[in-house]
Parts: C-alpha cells; structure tokens; sequence
C-alpha cells in the first residue's frame, strides 16, 4: 500500500487570519471532537498492547515510550505521572526523547534523524525480552523511533507504534501498530493538536489499565498514590473513613504512619481481625 501522510494535508479551514476568536476556538473543537472518536478505533489493538504488557511487568518487565518533539514529550510526561499517581517505582515506566531532557523545552537539532540513537539509549537502561517498547510519532516516519522499534523487535522485545498515518514506516517495525486517524490538523501539520491529543488520550489508556490490572486501584480510588502534598493527604485520609469508618484524626494518623491508604486499611484490618 502506498504510505500517505494525512497528518501533512492542508487543514479542512483556510484564512484562518480573518476568523474572529471565536470562530477559531469553535473550529478547534469541532476538529477535537473528531479525536475520541478516531481513538475509539483503536481499542482493540489497545487492549492487545495491555493484555501482553500486564503479564510482563508482573515478572519486573518495563515501558519506554519513544519518541521526538511533541510526541516524545508526552510520552515522558505520562511516565512522569505513574509514580505518583500508582505509587510505581520510576524506573518502571520510562520516557525517552530525541535529544536527551534538553529537548524537553527546546528543539534538539536532527536529534530525531538518528536512527541508531534509540536503541542505544535502551541498551544503557539493559533492556531485556520482559520489556516493552512504544514508539510514538504522529507522522510515522521518525528515524529516532523507527531504529529503536527495529532493533527491540529484533532481540525479543515486544514493541507497539502509535502513529496518526495508516501503514507507516513504525507501523512496520512494531509488533502492534496503533492508528489513531485523526485526519488533517487545524493548523495545517501541527500535530501538537489532534494528534497530540489522541497520543495522550492513548498513553493514559495503557498506563491507567495497565496499573489497575496490577492491583494498584481499588475499586475506583488510587490508594497507592504518593503523599506528595496536602491534597493527597486529605484525599487518603478520607479514603480510609470511606473504608473503614474511622474519625479524621485517627484516619489521617494511620495514614502518615504506613505511607498509603492500601498499607494503612490493610495494616488495620490486620490488627484488628
């Protein structure tokens, strides 16, 4: 099939320069809503992903995101969130970007046009078969992302894409290829809007089913997140009068004591049996 890259046809608006601010912001919408829509799509092969993952992080396996520009930093950002939000050590979920953190704030010049740079990077984490590797790029053409999915396939390691173009190069590359066909941007080539959108819609998809599945949520509620601030105090300590109906004080107490809600219900119910 011939590879057709939606993600640089022109924009479905012109003469965007005479739209009134609220026509833009309307326009952008009615694009956005076209996101879930094209994410909905993609399920399955979401579920696949997750399905293999599950079982390989239960044996200590990990995920690198990979990925330039703005899709690799949404894949640090949603790496950056698991430790908190699961209590998950950060070495478990692992964003990668072309160019180093440098590029997290600034463009990192044809960092993203080595296609060997990927792999070696993964090779200084000591990358091994329990792992999983995503590559993200909207174009689905990254070099930075396609030697890495290549070379991770190569040595038993399960690898998946994320691209906004069908039959691209990563698509090849990856074990399972996730299409999120969100069609031309707004801005005509600026992925950073629906294709951004769809990878972070995508990203928190896998990380949130992944740890659910993992046993850190209950019933609806992180009660492994991290202590962090005063926020997340109150929030566990009220998860602990909703579980065990305790009063503030003793709730907020046993919870300072143990570090999280499931260590502070469990740690009671055991003492308590």
């Amino acid at each position: 099939m011939t590879f057709i890259k939606i993600t640089e046809q022109s924009s479905l608006y012109d003469d965007l320069e005479k739209k009134s601010v609220k026509e833009l912001l309307t326009d952008i919408n009615n694009e956005d809503k076209k996101v879930a829509l094209a994410v909905e799509k993609t399920i399955p092969k979401i579920e696949e992903l997750v399905s293999r993952i599950v079982p390989r992080m239960e044996q200590g396996g990990r995920i690198f995101y990979m990925g330039a520009g703005t899709s690799g930093r949404l894949g640090v950002l949603d790496a950056s969130e698991i430790p908190p939000t699961f209590g998950m050590p950060k070495t478990l979920v692992i964003g990668l970007i072309a160019g180093g953190d440098t590029a997290l704030r600034n463009p990192v010049e044809k960092a993203e046009d080595n296609t060997e740079a990927g792999w070696k990077e993964l090779q200084a984490h000591n990358i091994n078969e329990k792992d999983t590797v995503i590559g993200i790029a909207a174009s689905g053409t990254t070099p930075y992302v396609v030697g890495a999915l290549r070379e991770a396939r190569k040595h038993g390691i399960l690898t998946a894409s994320i691209a906004s173009n069908p039959d691209s190069p990563i698509a090849e590359e990856a074990e399972i290829a996730i299409e999120m066909i969100v069609g031309p941007e707004f801005v005509t080539g600026s992925s950073r809007m629906k294709s951004g959108t769809g990878q972070k819609m995508i990203l928190n998809m896998i990380t949130t089913a992944t740890m659910i599945k993992l046993g850190r949520v209950k019933g609806n509620r992180m009660v492994n997140m991290q202590l962090s601030n005063a926020k997340l105090v109150d929030r566990g300590t009220r998860m602990i009068i909703d579980e065990l109906g305790l009063e503030y004080d003793e709730a907020n107490r046993l919870l300072l004591l143990h570090g999280s809600v499931k260590s502070a219900v469990d740690a009671y119910r055991a003492e308590h049996k």
